[in-house]
């Protein structure tokens, strides 16, 4: 009998926070390493949250309460969103959770049986893909398109629809592309939710990245479109937006009370409940003023890299980079380059054990990295399924311009060093 059970051969991971190990092991060779992979914003989180978490600790909020969230902060949720949705949220509908990534859990834990089948975008975020196949679902990814900006038709989405299709996953502002839906992308995705999907079908709009856009965007979710609130969970959290990643806020509005009940539930059974000082520090992030302040600020100067880093990227032989419209990622397209250094006949010639453990965006990565310094993620670090041929890296810009300017002209470097390549390969070290 195995020690483990066979479920989790199924179970994927972030290799954001795995390849935190390879970044640690270049260190310690004396590797200046900058660092172009996580997903965090490279702002503290704001002097005025910060206070009132501390204010509440020290005031002896510090004991259990309710699972579902405290009542002033799903009110502040409910009232936040439902202003800038258009819709009507009551506070009921919320749940709060330790971060953004358990109410990816939870939907496919109360919607979802083996066999039925979730749409997700892909490149996307890879907790949607690993949740699918750890339950026994049918993975079936959307593959965007560069040339498309990262985003989506409601043709390209038709076509993937089925009678077991049960949940479909959209992330807007996208991780890992930055791309962004239109209100007309939206609209056109609700009518075919409308008119070819089963009636009980789930969408889960992951609206984490909803406030950092760029060019005077605004965004917009499905759940505003006619018909589709009943329909829709609508996931966000405090992470990006307000530089509280360590805070672990997150949360779900849910279409109904009912099935806000069962997400409430599962944090019983996992969590119990999320500390209550962290929960009114994001009540203070909703309710102050000074909190748009912070958001501006933090957004022009993502902005500002942006546009320099993709001008930057795309003047490097065999690079495209498309313009990112919103989140702080950029999304280059390295086929050009890995041909240039010889990437796909080094692939070719890998031991049988070895090639089957990698691919040609993971061997660009780690070259980069334990060569030139720069650590950066592969393609199919945000999704597996289907992704073979597709050659990209996916840059984090919430670093510094030093850095960002630092880190491009490596790669750079990189990108021109085949023969430093080809003898990174025959040291058959750090190939996956």
């Amino acid at each position: 009998m195995s020690l483990l059970a066979d479920r989790m051969s199924a179970l994927g991971s972030e290799n954001a926070f795995k390849l935190g190990e390879n970044i640690q092991e270049c260190i310690s060779m004396g590797i200046n390493v900058i660092r172009l992979n996580i997903g965090e914003p490279d702002f503290d989180t704001p002097e005025h949250i910060c206070k009132e978490g501390v204010s509440q600790i020290l005031r002896g909020n510090t004991h259990y309460c309710p699972p579902a969230g405290i009542l002033p902060l799903r009110k502040a949720i409910a009232k936040q969103v439902s202003e800038t949705r258009g819709i009507n949220i009551h506070p009921d509908q919320v749940i709060v959770t330790a971060g953004g990534k358990p109410p990816i859990s939870y939907t496919l834990i109360t919607y979802v049986n083996p066999g039925d089948e979730v749409i997700y975008p892909s490149p996307g975020f890879p907790i949607y893909e690993s949740w699918v196949t750890f339950l026994g679902a049918k993975a079936v990814p959307l593959h965007l398109e560069e040339s498309k900006g990262f985003s989506f038709t409601a043709d390209q989405l038709e076509k993937l629809v089925s009678k077991k299709t049960k949940v479909i996953f959209i992330n807007s502002p996208s991780n890992p592309t930055g791309g962004v839906l239109s209100k007309s992308d939206i609209e056109g995705i609700a009518e075919v939710i409308r008119t070819k999907c089963p009636p009980d079908v789930r969408i889960y709009s992951d609206e984490i990245y909803e406030n950092i856009l760029f060019d005077g965007a605004v965004h917009s979710s499905i759940a505003s479109m006619k018909g589709m609130q009943e329909k829709t969970i609508i996931a966000s959290g405090h992470s990006k937006t307000y530089s509280m990643t360590g805070w672990r806020l997150g949360f779900a509005i849910l279409p109904t009370k009912e099935e806000a009940d069962i997400f409430k539930n599962l944090n019983i059974n996992i969590v119990s409940c999320v500390p209550p000082f962290v929960q009114e520090a994001g009540r203070e992030a909703y309710e102050s003023p000074e909190s748009i302040k912070s958001i501006n600020i933090m957004v022009k100067n993502f902005e500002e890299r942006r546009n320099f880093a993709v001008p930057a990227l795309n003047a490097i032989d065999g690079i495209t980079c498309a313009m990112p419209k919103g989140a702080f990622y950029l999304f280059p397209n390295i086929e050009g380059a890995c041909k240039k250094m010889g990437v796909f006949e080094a692939m070719e010639s890998l031991p049988a054990d070895i090639k089957k453990r990698t691919f040609p965006s993971k061997l660009f990565q780690m070259f980069v990295l334990y060569k030139y310094g720069v650590a950066t993620m592969d393609r199919k670090s945000f999704g597996q399924v289907g992704a073979d041929g597709k050659h990209f890296i996916r840059l984090s810009i919430a670093s510094s311009m030093e850095n960002i300017k630092e880190g491009i002209e490596r790669i750079k470097k990189a990108t021109n060093d085949r023969e430093g390549f080809a003898k990174f390969i025959s040291e058959g070290k750090h190939l996956y």
